[in-house]
């Protein structure tokens, strides 16, 4: 067994030798809309040690996962930053547990490839006999193959007994939203010695626990490629630089449908909130001007093409 395929936290892995997951190029020319290898948990683990680098974006319905899927994304998140990009709240917060089930279900019906990943949202895991019945309904319901929750060192215990019990999980240190009040707001994390010491141990607590994986959010470039480097799991990052084992974005922002969204770490891959509004602004100066719905939009009905039966007196 190669050393990085060790088993992590007791929990045994897939050998290598299995069938590796196409990389998305191989998939899209091979396969095309479906390739034949579902991204797994060793998977992961096989890109890290290759140095390929992981793709996953956040998504929250099934029209939206299809496109995802065919363009070779690995890893799908429905994330609790439904409450934020869905819902229009101010924060991930008022999220519940139905809430993630719902469009962990509506997403799964979109997927055949990428690995589906739901989140555990506010105390829903605080302890393991809370976590276990409501992440088995993500699964079991929500067709999610992991889940990811929030926290360090004090939620690695949990972790253990969601890995032991069958559950794959994700881990998410750095700027966690759920603490967005503790954490005094949307802030960068791990700056400073006792920080940065603080995350290290935290990373390895969680690999230690079973973590399969784990999401880096806004922390110092130099920090990230650190705890990735010190990792046999795969890191993933989203404001966290360069230096992670893959990226993750929300889907809504990298497609420009939110303008107002401007953090340091976004890039936009596409400005479809402005196409959007020009779509719709066209739909209403045709409705109004009456060229839409044309004749070809609308409907016959045969029997009034057929001639009309008539009777000599």
């Amino acid at each position: 067994m190669h050393p990085e395929d060790r088993p992590v936290g007791g929990v045994a892995t897939l050998p290598t030798a299995a069938a590796e997951v196409p990389t998305p190029s191989e998939s899209i020319a091979l396969y095309g809309a479906q390739p034949r290898s579902q991204v797994r948990v060793h998977h992961l683990r096989t890109m890290k040690r290759k140095g390929t680098k992981i793709t996953a974006v956040t998504c929250y319905d099934a029209t939206f996962a299809r496109l995802v899927d065919q363009s070779g994304v690995d890893v799908v998140l429905v994330g609790d930053s439904l409450g934020n990009v869905v819902q229009g709240q101010g924060s991930t917060l008022p999220v519940t547990l139905d809430h993630i089930v719902y469009h962990t279900a509506a997403v799964a019906r979109g997927l055949s490839r990428a690995q589906l990943v739901a989140d555990l949202p506010f105390m829903t895991y605080y302890s393991a006999e809370v976590a276990l019945p409501n992440a088995a309904r993500l699964l079991a319901e929500g067709g999610a193959h992991a889940v990811k929750l929030e926290g360090g060192a004090e939620v690695a215990p949990i972790v253990a007994r969601l890995v032991q019990s069958g559950i794959p999980v994700m881990g998410h240190i750095g700027l966690t939203p759920q603490s967005l009040h503790a954490m005094g707001g949307h802030r960068i994390q791990g700056r400073g010695t006792e920080a940065r010491a603080r995350l290290l141990a935290d990373a390895a607590a969680l690999q230690e626990a079973g973590c399969y994986a784990l999401v880096l959010e806004g922390i110092p470039t130099r920090l990230a490629t650190e705890i990735s480097a010190s990792l046999a799991i795969p890191t993933i990052g989203i404001g966290a630089g360069d230096g992670c084992d893959g990226q993750i974005l929300v889907l809504y922002d990298m497609l420009g449908l939110n303008p107002d969204f401007q953090p340091k770490f976004l890039k936009r891959f596409a400005q479809l909130g402005a196409e959007v509004r020009r779509a719709l602004a066209a739909y209403g100066e045709e409705v109004r001007a009456g060229t839409f719905p044309a004749p070809e939009h609308g409907y016959d009905d045969p029997s009034e093409r057929e001639p009309t039966l008539k009777v000599a007196r």
